[in-house]
């Protein structure tokens, strides 16, 4: 992997974006958007009880879920294109191009992650105890979790509307027992055990750590992070094995 080429392939990405005001606004707009309107949704609750109680996993579902949509979409239409061929064609290797991606998306994420914060503890009064630098980076992890998993998972679709397929396999599962509807420890056993090998509930666990009054240093909430990185990283080495130049 050479740095140069990392990080203009980094840059082309971050100017692409820059350029698409659709998708830009998608990924730093809609997240904060979905988290307000679910702070309106319980707004009825006086006790305010219910929106602490899924914010913090909102903080870290929502940049994982608008990260792997995006991705999975922008990465096969740049092959479909004929663009990632162009790439390919030059001194420029599959780890360089994911990595270029990865960056630029976790550059986002951070944008992403500090908006999101920023409204959900300002404005609409989410109780965070623990430290908000450590809650933004859980949820940059986690951004990026989202974009290593587009990346791989681009490999697989031919169309734009079958990349969108693959959000019922990879994305709605994790939310359906991550802990957002059901507490991982009341899930039947065998749902449990499934729960505990997806990232996305360490993710959750990480967020509801620290809004309970974790500061993030006793080792649990790095631990948890630690695993959402590993799946990222995984991700990105098996989309480096499985990126394809053009879509058949």
């Amino acid at each position: 992997m050479s740095p140069r080429i990392l990080l203009a392939v980094t840059a082309r990405v971050l100017t692409q974006l820059r350029r698409d005001h659709r998708t830009l606004a998608m990924l730093l707009v809609l997240p904060t958007a979905l988290i307000a309107l679910l702070w309106w949704v319980f707004s009825g609750d006086s006790s305010g009880s219910a929106f602490d109680r899924v914010g913090p996993a909102l903080l870290a579902i929502f940049p994982f879920t608008v990260m792997f949509l995006v991705t999975s979409v922008t990465t096969l239409r740049e092959r479909s294109s004929g663009t990632l061929e162009r790439l390919l064609s030059m001194p420029t290797g599959r780890l360089d191009l994911l990595g270029g991606y990865a960056l630029a998306f976790a550059l986002v994420a951070l944008v992403q992650s500090g908006l999101a914060v920023a409204v959900s503890v300002g404005l609409l009064g989410l109780e965070v105890d623990g430290s908000l630098a450590v809650l933004g980076l859980v949820a940059v992890v986690d951004g990026v979790l989202g974009c290593a998993l587009g990346l791989f998972v681009s490999a697989f679709a031919t169309t734009e509307f079958q990349a969108v397929q693959f959000m019922p396999l990879v994305v709605i599962p994790q939310l359906l027992v991550c802990g957002l509807f059901v507490p991982r420890e009341a899930l039947p056993s065998v749902l449990g055990a499934v729960s505990d090998v997806l990232p996305l509930s360490y993710a959750v666990d990480a967020m509801g750590v620290l809004t309970a009054g974790g500061s993030g240093s006793g080792g649990s909430v790095w631990a948890d992070l630690a695993v959402v990185a590993g799946f990222a990283l995984a991700a990105l080495a098996l989309g480096a094995v499985t990126l394809r130049r053009r879509t058949p």
